[in-house]
This record gives structure tokens, C-alpha cells and sequence, in this order.
């Protein structure tokens, strides 16, 4: 059909185009230009036709035939998150759908009846994977279950995947593949590609769910073709909130440093600063358990280097930000761009622009542990001065890069106690590797180049995954050792200012008792007050043999499954790889050896804790 000028608002010369264009349209494109022509209309940004390296969002819809009935207006969102931010993106979808008419279940998959799967038209999963590769804590039961034998056959099922990860770990999105690959081999069909999203998740996540929304209306409408479904629906623009305050991840408020004071005494070997940061006028808010992100700067020293390595111009100009913003080189290394990790997706995009043979010898694929080796501990200039010569200009190199990420820390205040404050405890990580000092972006910025009065830009992150009962009367007890007893400051102050009488007990160790007892003063009046019922530490180095909080867990074994019986809530922050893994073993064999139970019936005991959100982690 060939559209004409007199029945239609379009000039000639733009019918002429369209009818040059639209017969050659296939049913999918046509229903992505449906999708992108609304989010055009709302005023995002708009998203490119053709990207390189970007995600496949385009769904693969056959039409609709008119005759066919109706397939249900129904879907089901289930979210594995650790931080909040699959959650916060599962809500936006629900919310959007629900605009457009859907019936919408959204759950946490620890929370979902997995007996209902077999009766769900339409399934979309946000994912996190944490860790090496781990699902999420509360992703574990779904994950399992649909990995076990008792998975039931998912034809007729159609589903998509939003998969959240971080580009410098080994098994980037790992979750959300499993659950891709998975869902495909119970006979499922995707309703739309998996996209794989990495720290700067948000363009991703929005194009996602314009495909999502798009190929939802066009399966589910009756006599229309998918490409008339997509332009009968009106979807704007969707991104993740922070709250109601203007200031979010997108738009970061100057936040003033009020106090900044070292925690270690004199004669420590590390760093840990208390900063106190202001958010007046603001309009910020938080509960104990969220985060503060910081976007920080590199190092200027290292920025310098890299520069001067290639032989570049400092002044130079560049595109600097997601808008196409333009500034000087070195303002873009400074203050956009991830130059401190190496990951193999950073080095396939640098080997054509590398003129020494032995970086296309290091990306083969049998080397795998020979590119984990090398990127652990190195940076940009590593990089570029083992592999030189290189044939790349300062455009070249930006755009091989990834976006400075923000560094989350968990918060160390009630928003009750310290109005128009926020603060937080962050641990200097400075070593030597490779023949190199190396410095934690983030950390040495903070405590080096980071006085009073200085202005860092920062948003809050609402994690609902680490939250203290709803009954201040329940027990709870809390595992942080190191900077991991941040959240508990909050949590105790919480309490006091709310004048809760629920026991509460801390687990806290680190090295040194004289040197590393992180705001000792504040746990002893807080004892002396009757605000923290009980304090057991462990200090490694003071002793012949090291004790951890596992330990003096282990020793308490019998009052603490007491507690557990009497309904406390388990909370653990910190180190993921170490702390938490021994922290949760010490908890399975109390469980077992206190409730006469197996190791099956321990493990099911805990897994139990978590479905009821009685045993929470805020581990990193």
C-alpha cells in the first residue's frame, strides 16, 4: 500500500522516502520502529538504529491472525537482585505494563510459587549475578528448582531475560544466561533476546523494556498485525529512580564532606576513613541498609601517565559523556572513564589497534587462564606499555573503554539520628603488584585528596535486601567484621533513636584490637546503654593462633541458635569471597549440631531464614 500525500500529515518528499522504506521492512522491524517512534515521542533519548557491539533487542514476532483468539494480557516478572538494582528495574516494568493493561505478578524468586509456572503465558526475569558467577541469595531457590529434575516442560511459554553483571569479572551475566539457556532448553520461546547490561545499565535496561512492552502488545492483540500494536501503544521513557528527590544515579548531588576522620590509631598498617557527608537541600533520604554511590575520580598521576605513554595531548577533545558531550582528554580519563581494571572484553576491543603480535597470542582461546592471570592487578598503562607499539589516536582509545563506574558503600548512619547527613566508612586499598604502587580509585581519593568542604557526587541506593525487621521487638544479630560493621552503626542508631527494646547482638573482628576496633566507642556506649544487648570480637593478629567472627560464632553456638529458635534475624556484611563463605558454613554446622539436624536439614533450615528474609547479606 502506497502512502499518499493528500490523506496523510507527511510532506512529498517524506512519502516518498517511507514508501521507499516501508516494503522493505521485515515484521520485526517493523514492530522495533513502532517501539522506538514512542519512546522518540516521550522525549528520551533515542536509540540508535545500528550500534555496534550493542545488545540484539529486536523480537522475532510472527503476526498476529485474525482469527486466532486472544492470548491472555498477562505477565509474570520474578527478579534475583542483591543490591535492589534488579528489583528497582523489575517494579519499573510492572509499572509500565500495568499501563498498557497487563496483569502483572511481580516477586522476588525466593518468593515465587513455582507450581503457577507451568500456567504463566509470558515470563520476564531480572537477573544479577553476584560473585564468581553465583545467582543472587534470593535467586538460589528458583535457580535450583529449574535446574532439577522436578522442572516441568515450558512449552508455549514465552519469556526474555534482563541480565545484570560487570564486564571485569570472568563470568560476566552468568545468571541471567543460565536462565536464558535454561528456560530455552524446557521448550520456552523468547519473546525478545536477552540483553546483557553492565554497571552502566540503564540504556540497556530502557531498551529492553521498549522491546519487552512492544512485542507484549503485538503477541497478545487479536485481529492486529504486530507492526499495527505497536503503534497503537504509548510507552515513555523508563529509567531507574532513586527516590523522589531530583538528585538520582543519572543526576548526582554535590554532597559537601562536613568531617573527614582516620578510624585506625597511631601505628596501623591501613586506613580506614569516617566520612560525614551533607545532604541539605538535598531532598535525599535513606533507611539503615542502603548505600551511598560515589562517582569518583582516577588518579591524576596514572591519568598523566597513560598520556604521556601515547604520546597524547592532554588537551585534546573527546566525547566524554552518554550525551555526547565533549571535553578535554584528560577530563575524560579523570572523571569518565574506567582506566584501573583490565577484563578480556577491554582487550579484544584494544588488539586491532595494537601492532605487537604476542596480545592476539595472549586472547587465543586456549589462554584463558593466562588473560585471567595478566588482568588481575593491572591497569590501563600495563596494558598499553606491554603490548606497545599501538596505532590509536585519543578518539580511538575513549571508545574502547567503559564509563567510570560509581563505588557503592553501605551507610553508617540513621537518617533519624542525622538529619540532612549521611555517613560512611571506607577502608584505604593501596599495594604493591607488578612493580607498581596501585590505589583504589575511590579510597585514595577519599583519603588523599579529599579535605572538608570539598564536594563529592553522590546518589543514594535503596537496597530492600538488607532491611531490619518491620517488629523492633525481633532479635537480630549482625556478622561485620572490618568496614562490613557500617550497616550495623545505622542499625544500631536506628534503634536507639526508635527506643527498641528487641535484643541485638554484634560479631565484629579485624586485625588488631588497639589499632582496627572500628567505632569502638560508639559499640561500648551502646553496651553500657543497653541499646546492643551483646559484643563478641575477634582480633586475627593478637593472637598466635588467628580467630575470626566465625569463630567466636562457633563458641557461642548454643545461645545463638537460641536466638534463631526465638526468631532472629541474621544479618552478615563484607568480604564475599572469604568472610561470608565461612561465616555461612559456621551457621550450617551450628544449625546442624544445635537442631540435631543433617546437612541436608541444616541447609534447608537456612535456606528457609532467607525465603523468610530472616537471613539477609550485603556482601561485596
Amino acid at each position: 500500500m502506497q502512502l499518499k500525500v493528500t490523506n496523510s500529515p507527511f510532506t512529498e518528499e517524506q512519502a516518498e522516502l517511507l514508501n521507499k522504506l516501508l516494503p522493505t521492512l521485515t515484521e520485526a522491524q517493523i514492530h522495533w520502529l513502532g517501539g522506538y517512534l514512542t519512546f522518540y515521542r516521550s522525549g528520551a533519548e533515542p536509540v540508535a538504529v545500528a550500534q555496534v557491539g550493542a545488545p540484539n533487542v529486536i523480537a522475532e514476532v510472527s503476526p498476529v491472525v485474525v482469527s486466532e483468539p486472544a492470548v491472555p494480557r498477562e505477565a509474570t516478572i520474578l527478579f534475583g537482585s542483591q543490591t535492589g538494582n534488579s528489583q528497582r528495574l523489575s517494579g519499573r516494568l510492572a509499572e509500565k505494563l500495568k499501563e498498557q493493561g497487563f496483569e502483572v505478578t511481580l516477586s522476588a524468586m525466593n518468593a515465587y510459587k513455582t507450581n503457577g509456572l507451568k500456567k504463566t503465558a509470558h515470563l520476564f526475569i531480572v537477573a544479577s549475578t553476584h560473585g564468581e558467577g553465583d545467582p543472587p541469595d534470593n535467586a538460589i531457590p528458583f535457580y535450583e528448582f529449574l535446574y532439577s529434575k522436578r522442572a516441568p516442560k515450558l512449552d508455549g511459554l514465552k519469556y526474555s531475560v534482563l541480565a545484570l553483571g560487570d564486564t571485569s569479572y570472568e563470568f560476566f551475566c552468568k545468571t541471567g544466561r543460565d536462565f536464558d539457556d535454561r528456560l530455552a532448553e524446557l521448550g520456552a520461546e523468547r519473546l525478545v533476546d536477552r540483553v546483557e547490561c553492565d554497571l552502566d545499565f540503564e540504556g540497556p535496561a530502557t531498551e529492553w523494556f521498549g522491546a519487552v512492552i512492544g512485542a507484549l502488545q503485538a503477541a497478545t492483540s487479536p485481529g492486529t498485525t504486530g507492526a499495527a500494536a505497536s503503534a497503537v501503544t504509548s510507552v515513555t521513557s523508563t529509567s531507574v529512580s532513586d527516590g523522589d528527590s531530583q538528585y538520582t544515579r543519572l543526576n548526582p548531588f554535590r554532597s559537601e564532606v562536613l568531617t573527614t576522620i582516620n578510624l585506625n590509631g597511631r601505628g596501623a598498617d591501613r586506613e580506614t576513613r569516617h566520612l560525614e557527608l551533607s545532604l541539605e537541600g538535598s531532598g535525599l533520604s535513606y533507611e539503615p541498609g542502603d548505600c551511598v554511590g560515589i562517582y569518583p575520580e582516577n588518579d591524576p598521576a596514572l591519568v598523566d601517565a597513560i598520556i604521556a605513554e601515547l604520546n597524547f595531548s592532554a588537551n585534546e577533545v573527546v566525547v566524554q559523556g552518554k550525551d555526547g558531550d565533549e571535553g578535554e582528554l584528560r577530563s575524560a580519563l579523570l572523571r569518565h572513564f574506567e582506566i584501573t581494571v583490565l577484563s578480556r572484553p577491554l582487550l579484544e576491543k584494544a588488539l586491532p589497534f595494537s601492532e605487537n603480535g604476542k596480545l592476539a597470542e595472549l586472547l587465543s582461546p586456549e589462554k584463558k587462564d593466562e588473560v585471567r592471570a595478566y588482568t588481575n592487578g593491572r591497569d590501563l598503562l600495563d596494558l598499553l606499555q606491554d603490548f606497545a607499539p599501538w596505532k590509536l589516536s585519543a578518539v580511538q582509545l575513549i571508545s574502547i573503554l567503559r564509563k567510570l563506574p560509581p563505588r557503592l558503600y553501605s551507610i553508617a548512619s540513621s537518617n533519624r539520628a542525622n538529619p540532612d547527613e549521611v555517613h560512611l566508612t571506607i577502608r584505604k586499598v593501596q599495594y604493591e603488584a607488578h612493580g607498581r604502587k596501585r590505589n583504589g580509585v575511590c579510597s585514595v581519593q577519599t583519603s588523599e585528596r579529599l579535605s572538608e568542604g570539598d564536594t563529592l557526587p553522590i546518589f543514594i541506593q535503596q537496597n530492600p535486601n538488607f532491611k531490619l525487621p518491620a517488629d523492633p521487638q525481633t532479635p537480630i544479630i549482625m556478622v561485620g567484621p572490618g568496614t562490613g560493621v557500617a550497616p550495623f552503626r545505622a542499625f544500631m542508631e536506628e534503634r536507639e533513636e526508635l527506643g527498641s527494646e528487641g535484643k541485638t547482638w554484634l560479631f565484629y573482628g579485624d586485625r588488631n584490637f588497639v589499632t582496627d576496633f572500628l567505632y569502638q566507642t560508639d559499640w561500648q556506649r551502646m553496651l553500657k546503654d543497653g541499646v546492643l544487648t551483646k559484643l563478641d570480637v575477634a582480633f586475627s593478629r593478637d593472637s598466635k593462633k588467628k580467630v575470626y567472627v566465625q569463630d567466636r560464632m562457633r563458641e557461642k553456638a548454643s545461645e545463638l541458635y537460641k536466638w534463631l529458635q526465638e526468631g532472629a534475624h541474621v544479618y552478615v556484611c563484607g568480604d564475599e569471597k572469604h568472610m561470608a563463605h565461612d561465616v555461612h558454613a559456621a551457621l550450617l554446622t551450628i544449625i546442624e549440631q544445635q537442631g540435631g539436624l543433617d546437612a541436608e536439614g541444616a541447609k534447608a533450615y537456612l535456606a528457609d531464614l532467607q525465603t523468610q528474609q530472616r537471613y539477609q547479606r550485603d556482601v561485596y
